[in-house]
């Protein structure tokens, strides 16, 4: 039987990987840098040297044969096996280790800590983006991501770090001005910050019922970090994380009236490629952050018993 490799152009498989995973011609030559011609074309002959459709034509977009979907399946896990193999074999102890996260985790946890990441790791430079933008992980637009959710991501190892909970934070000096609080049910006519959701949940840990009504909240901002600011300037009680803020709790910069802080549902997490698990940098920074969330009395005072670390 023939060697059916030696028959097959190679080099329509990186265009056929792209069209399959975008679903569409033209966004695939877009990513390759290559005309939308080019890509049907190398395809059109995989499809040729194979003997069997891979896509079905349709006016905008592509989809796949059922055959189309066997090789996808292929061409997906073993271009991300190639990427890992490339960086692997580039990669010096001088690296650059990218890490996207969120505002608030950065702002609040990460950064007070990462120093002694960089101690221990002289030759390794972080790389921090803390925008709002989804990184694509498995075609490398950072190596780690701490992200918020179930930790459950195709193709992705995730290690859980600690649990999403809230808690009612405000100045001293709000709380001269408008306390004492105390009950919580006093914080329904308290100048509160934040989605009106989120409060409802605090209430209900709290045993309270939670106002009726349209009430329009002082401020509600895409970001923990901006709320609870604001919160300490006097403008109202925020919710926010006592794991994040526990310095100015303990410093007495934000007061937290009541020791109720509910889940929020999910947790944050450490993720990275699964291919990419023994790559030198991304391991050094997943046993650090593991040991350093495992340090904290924060954590583990909100921690859940049945913690997972992926």
């Amino acid at each position: 039987m023939p060697d059916i490799l030696a028959s097959i152009p190679l080099s329509a498989i990186r265009p056929f990987e792209a069209a399959a995973r975008l679903k569409s011609f033209t966004r695939a030559a877009d990513e390759l840098g290559v005309t939308q011609a080019a890509v049907s074309w190398q395809i059109k002959a995989l499809e040729q040297r194979l003997g069997q459709a891979l896509f079905v034509r349709k006016v905008r977009e592509v989809a796949l044969t059922p055959a189309g979907e066997r090789l996808a399946r292929a061409a997906t896990d073993s271009m991300a096996l190639l990427r890992a193999a490339l960086s692997d074999l580039v990669e010096t102890d001088e690296s650059v280790l990218a890490l996207t996260t969120m505002q608030s985790l950065a702002s609040h946890w990460l950064a007070a800590r990462l120093g002694g990441f960089q101690l221990a790791h002289p030759k390794i430079a972080v790389r921090l983006d803390t925008t709002a933008a989804m990184r694509d992980l498995a075609r490398g637009e950072a190596d780690l991501a701490l992200r918020a959710g179930d930790g459950n991501w195709p193709g992705l190892t995730a290690h859980y770090l600690m649990p999403f909970v809230q808690t009612p934070l405000c100045s001293p000096e709000l709380l001269a001005r408008t306390g004492p609080f105390n009950a919580p049910a006093n914080l329904l006519n308290a100048p509160r910050i934040g989605s009106p959701s989120e409060w409802a949940v605090w209430f209900a840990a709290a045993g309270v019922a939670p106002p009726q009504g349209g009430e329009a909240p002082r401020l509600a901002a895409d970001a923990q970090s901006v709320e609870v600011a604001t919160a300490m300037a006097g403008q109202g009680l925020a919710l926010g994380s006592p794991i994040f803020f526990a310095a100015d709790i303990a410093a007495g910069r934000l007061v937290q009236p009541f020791d109720i802080a509910p889940r929020y549902g999910g947790g944050y997490w450490l993720a990275y490629p699964e291919e990419r698990r023994r790559v030198r940098k991304i391991a050094a920074f997943r046993d650090w952050i593991l040991e350093a969330v495992a340090a904290d009395p924060a954590v583990a005072r909100h921690a859940r018993d049945d913690d997972r670390t992926g």
